[in-house]
C-alpha cells in the first residue's frame, strides 16, 4: 500500500473527497464558493496532485463542483443541487430491480407534500407565476417544449411551498427520467390527447392550490402522476 493510502483505510483521492464534503456539510463551503487550487489542496492534505485531480473528477461527475477557464476561472461548489441528485437517481434507477415502483411512490410522496404546502403558503405573486406556466403550456404542442414546461410547473409548485429540499429532490427525480418520458411521449399513438389531459390535470391542481385546498391539491397531484405514468407505461 502506498504512502498516500490508508488514513483510516482511505485512498488518497478519498481523503480529498472527505475533506471537501466535510467543508460543505460544516458550512465552510457554500454554493458558488471557489475551492483552493489543486496545488494548495495537495499541500494541505499531503497527497499528490493526481489524487486531487481524481477527487475533482468524482465531484464533477456527481454535479457537486464546476470548473471553468478564463476570468474568474477555477473550481467552484455547484449551486444546482438538483443536477447532482438527478445523477444519483439515474444510477439508482439503472440498478434497482423495483425502479419504476420506487420512482412512482417516491415522487407521489414528495409531490403530495409540496402541493399541500403550496396551497397553504403560496403568495399571490407565486400563484400568478404558476398560472403563467399553465398559460404558456397551452400554447406549446411539441413534446420537448411541453415536457420542459411540465417539469418547470412541478418544480415551481415545490418551491412556492417553501420546501427547498423537496424541490431539489423533485428536480432530481424529474431530470432522472426526463429522457425516458420524452421518448415514451413521442411514441404515444395519441400525444395530443395525452397533452390535453395533462393540461386539464395541471389546471385542476393549480385551482386547488389557488383555493387554498391542501387536501384536494395533494390528491389531485397523486391522481395526475398515477394516470400519466399508466399512460406512458412507466407504472401499472
Amino acid at each position: 500500500m502506498s504512502a498516500e493510502e490508508d488514513r483510516s483505510g482511505l485512498h488518497a483521492y478519498q481523503i480529498v473527497l472527505r475533506h471537501i464534503e466535510a467543508g460543505i456539510l460544516s458550512g465552510e463551503h457554500h454554493a458558488g464558493d471557489q475551492l483552493p487550487t489543486e496545488r494548495d489542496l495537495a499541500t494541505q492534505l499531503s497527497v499528490s496532485r493526481s489524487a486531487v485531480r481524481e477527487a475533482m473528477r468524482v465531484l464533477q461527475t456527481q454535479g457537486l463542483i464546476t470548473s471553468s477557464t478564463g476570468p474568474g476561472r477555477g473550481t467552484r461548489i455547484a449551486p444546482a443541487r438538483g443536477d447532482a441528485l438527478a445523477r444519483l437517481f439515474q444510477l439508482h434507477l439503472s440498478l434497482s430491480t423495483a425502479a419504476d415502483a420506487d420512482l412512482t411512490e417516491t415522487r407521489i410522496a414528495l409531490e403530495r407534500s409540496s402541493a399541500a404546502l403550496a396551497a397553504r403558503r403560496a403568495t399571490p405573486e407565486a400563484l400568478l407565476r404558476l398560472q403563467a406556466v399553465i398559460d404558456e403550456s397551452e400554447l406549446v404542442e411539441a413534446v420537448d417544449q411541453f415536457n420542459s414546461l411540465d417539469t418547470e410547473l412541478h418544480v415551481m409548485i415545490a418551491r412556492v411551498g417553501g420546501a427547498e429540499l423537496t424541490a431539489d429532490l423533485t428536480v432530481g427525480l424529474r431530470e432522472a427520467v426526463r429522457e425516458r418520458i420524452r421518448t415514451l411521449s413521442k411514441a404515444l399513438p395519441d400525444w395530443p390527447g395525452h397533452r390535453a389531459q395533462l393540461l386539464a390535470e395541471h389546471r385542476q391542481i393549480i385551482d386547488a392550490i389557488t383555493q387554498r385546498d391542501a387536501p384536494a391539491a395533494a390528491n389531485l397531484v397523486e391522481q395526475h402522476i398515477r394516470r400519466a405514468y399508466r399512460t406512458l407505461g412507466i407504472a401499472p
